[in-house]
């Protein structure tokens, strides 16, 4: 029998190795402190920044993550491909490709009596996917509703406008839509008038002493020079960011509050 509500806990992109090892301590801490139903996580920027290996994907799991979403770097490790086709609580993007492996949504058993929806999508201003989230998000949606009323939306894009308008397309349908990628907090958390919680973007999980996660001297060469140059992981100002999401068991959310926290 499912408590009186659920409370999920929405984790921004984790970068590289620091991010890593905020992430796997914070999460015990924070499932506790808060008494968390479920956990998700975007881990698309885990492996050094760009993708996610099956190493890194296993110990976010095991730290307390109960689903793994993805983004438009999620298959840049090749060996992610095994973990997408055998394990569910790790997606890609629905709309990311239309024959790849893996899956953009999932239903999981959570504490509580739960059971959550997960789905992924990406979106397609100014990023590159197989389909307009539009296209596909209406029939995911609609089936997973016949299996639970507790949805949670990673939107993984680059325009604000994009983001806002998926939200509001769902809003009343799903839970909460989230937005993942710029890896930049945006101060808009709110519940919307049909009862979905709603951020542009939760932010990044990693160093902020950087450019996007990005040591600064290389990149300011690149943007000064136009000349390729190597990316590296920052290491300094770690920090998790996301956010805790309440909700009723029929759906609708409560209350949506921001997690900013040094690692």
């Amino acid at each position: 029998m499912a408590t009186d509500s659920l409370t999920a806990i929405v984790l921004g992109d984790v970068f590289g190795g620091t991010g890593m090892r905020a992430v796997q301590d914070a999460l015990p801490g924070l499932r506790a402190e808060y008494d968390a139903d479920v956990v998700v996580v975007n881990a698309e920027n885990a492996a050094h920044g760009s993708g996610t290996t099956p190493k890194q994907a296993a110990a976010l799991l095991a730290a307390g993550a109960d689903v793994l979403t993805g983004g438009n770097h999620t298959f840049r490790r090749a060996e992610i491909v095994q973990v997408l086709e055998q394990d569910p609580r790790v997606l890609r993007p629905a709309n990311l490709t239309t024959r790849g492996p893996g899956s953009g949504s999932v239903v999981v058993d959570v504490s509580g009596g739960f059971r959550v929806g997960v789905v992924n999508l990406i979106g397609s201003v100014f990023i590159e996917a197989a389909q307009s989230p539009f296209a596909v998000v209406d029939d995911i949606v609609d089936r997973m509703r016949r299996e639970t009323p507790l949805i949670i939306v990673d939107m993984h894009a680059e325009a604000t406008s994009e983001k806002i308008a998926l939200a509001r397309h769902l809003d009343g349908r799903v839970t909460a839509v989230v937005g993942t990628h710029t890896h930049v907090p945006t101060a808009d958390e709110r519940v919307l008038a049909g009862g979905t919680a709603y951020i542009t973007d939760l932010g990044m999980s990693g160093p902020h002493d950087s450019v996007i996660g990005v040591r600064e001297e290389p990149v300011l060469r690149r943007f000064l020079t136009g000349l390729p140059a190597r990316f590296e992981p920052a290491t300094g100002d770690v920090r998790v960011q996301g956010v805790v999401i309440r909700a009723e068991p029929g759906g609708r959310a409560t209350s949506i509050t921001r997690i900013d926290l040094p690692g």
